[in-house]
C-alpha cells in the first residue's frame, strides 16, 4: 500500500487487457485512487475501435478495481483537445482531492506503413495524441500539483520506438522520441516543486492493439505471426515479448517514494532488447 492516499490519473485506460488498464490495476492495488481515462467512443478513421477504450469499457475497467477493493472513478475525453485534459485532472482534484500521479499513456500505435504513403492527415493524429496529448497531460497535471506543494509523479509512456528507430513506423517513431525530449525538459523544469518526470519505454507486448500489429508487421515482411514472434524473441535477451504487468510494476516504482531521486529518466523495459 505505498500509494495509500494518493490519487492517481492513466490516461488510455479503457481498453480492455491493455497497457493503461494494467498499469491503473496495479496503482490501485498499491493504494491509490485511480481516475480512469480514455476518448469512450470511435472518432472516424483516426480513433477506430481497436484503437481506443469505449465508456463501457470503462466501467467495466473501474467494475474490476472496485471488485479488489480499489476506489476508483472514470472519465471520457479527447487527448487532443486541452480543455478535456484540463477537465480530467480538475475532475480528479475535486472527486478525490488532490492529483498526485498522472501516468500520460494514451496514445495512437496503429497508423504504420511506408514513409511515402504516410498522409499529413494520419501524422497530425499520432503527434496529435502521443505528443500533444502528453504536453498537456503534464502542463495541467504540474499545475494542480504545484498549487498543491506536496510535489507529484509524472511518468510518459514512450516506447522502445522512442530510442530506435524501425522501418514501418516513422509517425510513431518520431512522436515517441519527442516523448523523451518533453520529458527530459520537463523535469528540469519541474524539479522545484518536487515533481518529478520520467518515462517508460518498453518494447513490444501483445495486447489488443499489440496483436494489430503482430498481424500488420507479420503480413509486412511476409510471415506468419508465429514466425514473426519467435523472431522477436530471438533477439531479446531474457527470451520473451514484454507484458503489461511488466510496464505496471515499473510504474509503481517510478511513483513511491523509493523514486524520491529519479527523475528526467527513460526506463527502458526491454527483457535487454534496448540498451540506449
Amino acid at each position: 500500500m505505498r500509494l495509500d492516499g494518493k490519487t492517481a490519473i492513466v490516461t488510455g485506460s479503457g481498453r480492455p487487457g491493455g497497457i493503461g488498464q494494467g498499469i491503473a490495476a496495479r496503482l490501485a492495488q498499491d493504494g491509490a485512487r485511480v481516475v480512469l481515462h480514455d476518448l469512450g467512443g470511435t472518432k472516424g478513421d483516426i480513433a477506430p475501435a481497436h484503437g481506443v477504450g469505449t465508456s463501457g469499457d470503462l466501467e467495466e475497467a473501474a467494475s474490476a478495481i472496485r471488485a479488489d477493493g480499489g476506489e476508483v472513478a472514470t472519465f471520457c475525453g479527447d487527448m487532443l483537445v486541452e480543455d478535456d485534459v484540463a477537465g480530467l485532472m480538475d475532475f480528479a482534484a475535486d472527486r478525490y482531492g488532490s492529483v498526485d500521479i498522472v501516468i500520460n499513456n494514451a496514445g495512437i500505435g496503429y497508423f504504420f506503413g511506408p514513409l511515402l504513403e504516410m498522409t499529413q492527415e494520419k501524422w497530425d493524429a499520432v503527434m496529435g495524441v502521443n505528443l500533444r496529448g502528453v504536453f498537456f497531460g503534464i502542463k495541467h497535471a504540474a499545475r494542480h500539483m504545484i498549487a498543491q506543494g506536496n510535489g507529484g509523479r509524472i511518468v510518459n509512456i514512450a516506447s522502445k520506438a522512442a530510442k530506435t528507430g524501425s522501418a514501418l513506423t516513422s509517425a510513431y517513431t518520431a512522436s515517441k522520441h519527442g516523448v523523451i525530449g518533453l520529458t527530459r525538459s520537463a523535469a528540469v523544469e519541474l524539479a522545484e516543486h518536487n515533481i518529478t518526470v520520467n518515462a517508460v519505454c518498453p518494447n513490444h507486448i501483445t495486447t489488443g492493439l499489440g496483436a494489430w500489429q503482430n498481424d500488420f508487421m507479420s503480413r509486412a515482411k511476409n510471415m506468419t505471426v508465429d514466425d514473426y514472434l519467435s523472431a522477436m524473441r530471438a533477439r531479446i535477451p531474457l527470451g520473451r515479448t514484454g507484458r503489461v504487468e511488466d510496464v505496471a510494476a515499473a510504474c509503481a516504482f517510478l511513483c513511491s517514494d523509493d523514486a524520491g531521486y529519479i527523475t528526467a529518466q527513460s526506463l527502458n523495459v526491454s527483457g535487454g532488447e534496448e540498451q540506449h
